[in-house]
């Protein structure tokens, strides 16, 4: 008579603990339903939160843009003496403000092999530089910083070369409008002044593929290389902006006596470049002496966006400047 009972017992034993096995299971199954809802709630609103604030960016520069455009013909009108009737509306007292570079996101460094849909013109002859220097009236770019970043080096060695064209070509999309809202910024609020950086411009360029398209033989008298990019593993060393054939392309555009600068927190690009520029024969490595009693290397050190960054982090700054020598055909 018990025998029946016991297997009974057992038998309703094991079907609660079968039950309640399955219940954990439902409720580990939800817990992890709910653990993905909450993940994906989350993921969202990092997605929805990322959109607004490039939404905030690209309306922040298209509103700079428009600004842009209307001081650049306030510039045009006021430069010729008068407003003609299509630009009469235009209120020649509105001042704008120096752009917030946190609207301006970029990549630190961008591949210069890569196929960026650049404009360039087909030759010099061709280049309206009208569109960058409005009030230029004939004249030819003069200096150039390589990589210009945000346009710290132009703006200090703007006024100390008032009557040359300085010129900054950068690659990167974002970084090169900012130089653009800074620069009409700076126009602006010195529209009244003796100087009013009508001499310093800004296009978005690969020197590495279309410098002879900008600059005739001889053009320059002056070239910036600061704080490029170090390109530290030896495969990528062919894209450093410092190489034999590149440097012959810089001396084409450089006229005799002309000066290549140089800076870098990277001690190896420092040897780098200074091993190429030492070993190309249309350039001379000028004294330390030279260097301390040179303007633009004081600006160089100290003006630059990066090189106030290697200051504060109190990291060290190598400095070369190398001479334009003559044609060898032209010393015979």
């Amino acid at each position: 008579m018990c025998e029946p009972a016991t297997a009974h017992s057992e038998g309703k034993s094991g079907l609660v603990v079968g039950e309640n096995q399955q219940s954990k299971q439902e409720r580990e199954q939800e817990q992890q339903q709910q653990q993905q809802q909450q993940h994906v709630q989350e993921r969202e609103q990092e997605v929805q939160g990322s959109t607004n604030a490039i939404t905030t960016r690209k309306r922040y520069r298209d509103s700079q843009e428009q600004n842009r455009k209307k001081q650049v013909r306030i510039q045009e009108h006021t430069g010729a003496g008068s407003l003609d009737s299509s630009t009469s509306e235009l209120d020649t007292n509105t001042v704008m403000k120096l752009p917030q570079k946190r609207y301006y996101r970029q990549r630190a460094h961008s591949n210069p092999f890569s196929d960026h849909k650049l404009a360039y013109p087909k030759s010099p002859e061709t280049m309206n530089w009208s569109t960058i220097y409005p009030l230029a009236n004939g004249r030819k770019v003069e200096i150039t910083d390589i990589g210009c970043g945000f346009g710290g080096l132009m703006i200090d060695l703007g006024p100390r070369f008032p009557d040359c064209l300085i010129l900054g070509m950068e690659i990167r999309v974002q970084v090169t409008q900012y130089v653009e809202d800074r620069i009409v910024a700076l126009r602006s609020q010195h529209r009244d002044q003796s100087y009013k950086y009508d001499n310093i411009g800004v296009i978005r360029g690969n020197a590495m593929k279309f410098l002879p398209n900008f600059f005739t033989r001889g053009q320059l008298k002056k070239m910036f290389f600061c704080f490029p990019d170090p390109h530290f593993k030896q495969r990528k060393h062919k894209a450093r902006i410092i190489t034999n054939t590149l440097l012959s392309e810089y001396a084409y555009a450089l006229r005799e006596g002309g000066v290549i600068y140089t800076i870098t927190d990277v001690e190896d690009l420092h040897n780098w470049m200074v091993k190429h520029l030492d070993e190309h024969p249309l350039f001379q490595r000028l004294s330390k002496e030279w260097e301390d009693k040179d303007e633009c290397v004081k600006i160089m050190y100290n003006s630059t966006e990066e090189g106030q960054k290697v200051t504060r982090n109190k990291g060290s700054k190598w400095i070369a400047c190398y001479e334009r020598l003559p044609n060898p055909e032209d010393c015979e």
